[in-house]
């Protein structure tokens, strides 16, 4: 009986020993089968681009993959596997946004996809995807646990900013191109009439005294009729239907000489604060086009604290930008740049207002004080530069305007043009245009310089007239839209007869021709309209003279 007790006992201590054994050898069995788990696991995520996390929701812990780290610029673990260093991470514009949909994901326990700005390590930020799951929930369906992914779209968002901002270009266009039909099918009268009131005007100005009173009004009526020839020279460059010569050029003196000019038509409530760097680079743009934008915006700066006063500051300075800086206008490069600020102390612009400011036609203020077209034009302008232009304003904070010209590296600056006094000349002029006004008005200033002038309204009877008598005029001016021929095809036909005579081609506007091309069939001069005393007289002497020198 002892023996059988013995037995009994030895039998279950061999049972204990093999079931310990049993027990350590499925312990190590699952340690080696996890083992190889974790490295299949770890292997997978070296062989993926994209970043894989994981994240405890209640503790805030979390784990992120070596290939997260690396889409950051960091290395694997260099910065905390915790929600609260993650955050740390993410644009300070996109948190908000971030931090809701997240909150709302784990409330229900649903998936989410989210596009937002991460900060690297070094350079500028940029743009991730991270989508995640919940794969543990508590009995009311929270999130406890999450999953997810991480992806580099940087490029991806660079390619929608382009294709927004083409197709916002494109919109731009379009309307640049109904302006631009509107524009180019009244410039041609619009400038005929110019020409004949700044014509006769000057006419006025030599009868009566320069001190009386009546050449002071006259003054007045050729100064705001210049203003409209700019205008519409500026529409037609803002609606791409003009050619504008871009010289090199110091911003800073025309700048300075739009400040003297602006002073005296302001009044004593709204002070000027300019602050001109004279030492900047210059810029390759139209001193006329620089000086319209500069008047734009100033006129409206003076608007907007016309009721109340205010201070209106010009600063004009350089400033380089960088690819961070213009990361949101993929049509610029980086590089140095002019920047003329109009800063005033007005109203404000409301955000719904604000967006609208550049758009043809678009204006707040009451008939007489403004057409809608001074923005768009500025816009239009800066934009054909390579530049851009932006708008910061709050209400009852007042209003700041940056254009942004690119700047040049050429030392050579064109030197502003002397204005020149027409002066007599002699010789028989041949004139043409089918505008009866004008061709009185072109004779009476011809015969004042002293030319004898042959006016013609015809431009089949002129070359009838010059087939007879080819020899008997020393020059011809003539206009380009005329009913029966052309002022081009006219200049062909008397240059077949006498390829000497120098020509000067005049047009208010036209699709046909430019200078370019018209010196390119021989004629020697192009004067666009309207057409004045000083300006015409000088190109009038400086052919002939080319003419004679060459005969």
């Amino acid at each position: 009986r002892r023996k059988e007790g013995f037995t009994l006992r030895m039998v279950e201590l061999l049972e204990g020993i093999a079931a310990h054994i049993g027990e350590a050898l499925m312990r190590k069995h699952a340690e080696e089968a996890l083992r190889n788990s974790e490295a299949r696991y770890a292997e997978t995520l070296s062989v993926v681009d994209t970043g894989l996390w994981e994240w405890h929701v209640p503790s805030g812990q979390a784990v992120f993959s070596k290939i997260y780290y690396e889409i950051l610029g960091y290395g694997n673990g260099e910065f905390p596997a915790t929600y609260d260093a993650w955050r740390q991470l993410v644009h300070p514009d996109d948190f908000e946004r971030v931090e809701g949909v997240l909150r709302s994901s784990i409330a229900s326990g649903e998936g989410f996809t989210i596009d937002l700005r991460m900060k690297m390590k070094a350079g500028p930020w940029r743009w991730v995807c991270t989508n995640g799951k919940a794969i543990e929930k508590d009995q009311e369906n929270t999130a406890i646990r999450m999953i997810g992914t991480l992806s580099d779209i940087t490029e991806r968002k660079r390619a929608e900013e382009e294709t927004i901002a083409l197709q916002l270009q494109l919109i731009q266009a379009q309307k640049m191109e109904a302006i631009g039909t509107l524009a180019g099918g009244i410039a041609h009268d619009f400038n005929n009439i110019l020409g004949a009131i700044m014509g006769y005007t000057e006419i006025a100005m030599d009868d009566v005294p320069q001190e009386s009173m009546t050449a002071s009004h006259l003054t007045k009526v050729l100064g705001a009729s210049k203003r409209a020839s700019i205008l519409v020279k500026q529409i037609l460059a803002f609606s791409r239907q003009a050619n504008i010569e871009r010289i090199p050029l110091q911003p800073g003196v025309i700048v300075k000489e739009a400040v003297k000019l602006l002073r005296p038509s302001l009044p004593s409530t709204i002070t000027i604060q300019p602050q001109i760097d004279t030492s900047i680079r210059p810029i390759l743009a139209d001193p006329t086009q620089v000086h319209q934008i500069l008047m734009n915006l100033c006129t409206n700066a003076f608007h907007a604290m016309e009721q109340d006063g205010g201070t209106l500051t010009i600063t004009l300075k350089d400033h380089t930008l960088s690819w961070e800086d213009i990361e949101h206008r993929p049509e610029l490069q980086p590089g140095s740049f002019v920047v003329l600020t109009i800063r005033d102390t007005g109203q404000g612009i409301p955000p719904e207002i604000r967006k609208k400011i550049f758009d043809p036609y678009f204006t707040t203020k009451e008939v007489g004080k403004g057409t809608g077209m001074g923005l768009a034009i500025t816009h239009g302008i800066i934009t054909g530069y390579g530049g851009f232009i932006t708008c910061e304003s709050e209400p009852g904070k007042g209003t700041v305007f940056e254009i942004y010209f690119p700047a040049i590296e050429e030392e050579t600056v064109a030197a502003v043009k002397p204005v020149t006094v027409a002066s007599p000349g002699t010789g028989h002029i041949l004139l043409i245009d089918d505008e009866i006004m004008l061709v009185e008005l072109g004779k009476t200033m011809l015969v004042r310089l002293g030319y004898v002038v042959t006016a013609l309204t015809s431009s089949t009877e002129a070359l009838n007239l010059f087939q007879k008598q080819p020899d008997l005029f020393d020059a011809i001016i003539t206009d380009q839209t005329m009913p029966d021929m052309t002022g081009l095809e006219l200049s062909r036909q008397i240059l077949q007869i006498r390829p000497d005579i120098p020509i000067i081609l005049c047009t208010g506007y036209s699709t046909l021709v430019d200078e370019k091309r018209a010196k390119a069939e021989g004629i020697k001069g192009f004067f666009d309209k309207p057409m004045t005393k000083n300006g015409i007289a000088t190109l009038l002497r400086k052919v002939m003279d080319e003419s004679r020198m060459t005969s």
